[in-house]
């Protein structure tokens, strides 16, 4: 089986426009992602999306690339679909989160759509919550928690 890994960690500033990618990223307990603007005491603090899925929408013609879907975290060797909600995992060395929602609906088109011509989060988005933070690093191993 492949690696669980951690291939870009994105953030922005503003909700509805893409995220720009970091090398690294501080969570924050009960929070999300420090700087991003998805982070705040609810239960989407942090964006996960496949890796794979983004490569897919690109073998569709679509121009985009890491962040283009306003993820905070695209993984390698996950399929998202199979993990259910209530899944713990571990990012890195430190980092706990638990999964609190797949896919979300999109009342309207924004700023991602029209850019990259389509949006999958909705569809293969998945959103956690931070349990315990901590910064993670692009190439950082994710692990599920028994």
């Amino acid at each position: 089986m492949k690696q669980m890994r951690i291939v870009s960690l994105a953030t922005s500033k503003k909700k509805g426009t893409p995220k720009v990618p970091v090398e690294s990223v501080q969570l924050i307990e009960n929070y999300g992602i420090e700087g991003d603007a998805h982070a705040g005491p609810w239960h989407r603090q942090v964006s996960f999306l496949a890796a794979e899925s983004i490569e897919k929408a690109r073998k569709r013609g679509l121009d985009v690339t890491f962040g283009n879907f306003a993820e905070n975290v695209a993984t390698e060797g996950i399929d998202w679909e199979q993990i259910p909600v209530g899944s713990q995992l571990s990012l890195g060395d430190s980092v706990l989160v638990e999964i609190t929602q797949k896919g979300k609906v999109c009342h309207n088109k924004c700023a991602i759509y029209y850019k990259a011509g389509d949006c999958i989060m909705p569809r293969e988005g998945i959103f956690a919550r931070v349990l315990k933070g901590g910064k993670i690093r692009c190439g950082e191993l994710i692990r599920f928690m028994a």
